[in-house]
């Protein structure tokens, strides 16, 4: 037994040495950077295996040891915490990132943006339109998407935010509209508490609705609160808005790009010609600078504005009738001539 004792001694010694040192490969290549030249989508369905997971990297050629990622996998405990979802895996990315993605739920992003004065319609296009997102809504009635929501009474338009939302692969498009729906009602809120006193609006909704046309009217950022500030003062002195993207929503998918006097002779619930007031609804997506512009608009006594037709989006603004006559001979009359 003691000549024995020596070689077992040894024999363990050899065989620590060596799993010391296949420990170590296994480290080491488990975290080394991969070298590739494109990035690479792993679609891990839901009950994968790290067996699964290891033949998709083979598939792609970037899992040269697969028993190393497999025992790594295991002995870390990983293995069994994977989640299911679509991954990047980059070049230059270690496995181990990848592993420690797939367990916190890391997954592939994609962007969707919903413009600033966008209408329902368009928000519902570019929502069905999208690569990643599951589409539930696609034999769904427009008139039937918010009792599908759960928001029977409310009419769609105006009521989402737009903004650049990040979402995974497969995001419902219902939960899509309830993220846009929360955001828009939230910063409503938060401003409808902090606005201005004395604003000729009765509810949140009515601030909306300003907010919408507010939206269509402006291309140049700091000119919304003066415009707000336009329509409010014609408000407050019981003027029609007259203001032709009423008209054109009124007019519905019969524009042709094109209003004519006709159109604005024309009497809908939508026409600001026509009606004293703010119209049924929004008339699109206001962004986050048109309702701050409602809720404090710039206090002038401006009463009419018009746009300058040179490209740059801005506008003329007069107190006066004949003030706007006189910028409306120099700058549309004289120039459409």
């Amino acid at each position: 037994m003691q000549k024995l004792l020596p070689k077992l001694i040894v024999g363990a010694g050899v065989l620590l040495a060596i799993f010391a040192y296949v420990a170590s490969n296994m480290f080491h290549y488990i975290h080394e950077p991969v070298q590739f030249d494109e990035a690479v989508t792993i679609d891990l369905k839901p009950g994968s295996s790290i067996r699964t997971l290891s033949k998709q990297l083979q598939n792609h050629k970037l899992l040269e040891h697969p028993d190393y990622f497999l025992v790594w996998g295991r002995v870390t405990g990983k293995a069994t915490r994977l989640q299911a979802g679509e991954y990047v895996f980059s070049p230059g990315q270690a496995l181990a990132e990848l592993i420690d993605d797939m367990v916190t739920g890391r997954v592939r992003q994609y962007s969707l943006t919903l413009v600033e004065g966008w209408t329902f319609r368009e928000f519902l296009n570019a929502v069905a339109a999208h690569e990643a997102v599951e589409h539930t809504l696609k034999d769904t009635a427009y008139d039937d998407v918010m009792p599908v929501l759960g928001h029977e009474q409310q009419h769609p338009e105006g009521r989402f935010f737009p903004d650049t939302y990040f979402i995974h692969k497969n995001t419902r498009d219902t939960a899509l509209l309830n993220r846009a729906y929360q955001q828009m009602e939230n910063h409503l809120n938060v401003l409808w508490s902090e606005r201005d006193d004395k604003l000729p609006f009765k509810t949140p909704y009515e601030a909306l609705i300003m907010a919408s046309i507010v939206e269509k009217e402006s291309a140049v950022a700091e000119e919304r609160p003066v415009i707000a500030g336009v329509f409010i003062n014609r408000l407050r002195k019981g003027m029609r808005l007259q203001t032709d993207p009423t008209v054109i929503y009124g007019i519905g998918e019969a524009y042709d790009g094109d209003i004519r006097f006709k159109d604005l002779r024309t009497d809908t619930p939508y026409n600001t010609y026509t009606r004293k007031g703010l119209t049924p609804t929004p008339i699109a997506m206001p962004g986050l600078g048109a309702l701050k512009a409602v809720m404090h608009p710039a206090a002038t006594g401006y009463l009419y504005f018009v746009a300058t037709g040179d490209g740059s989006g801005r506008h003329i603004f007069s107190t006066t009738l004949e003030d706007h006559e006189k910028a409306v001979d120099k700058y549309q009359r004289k120039r459409n001539k």
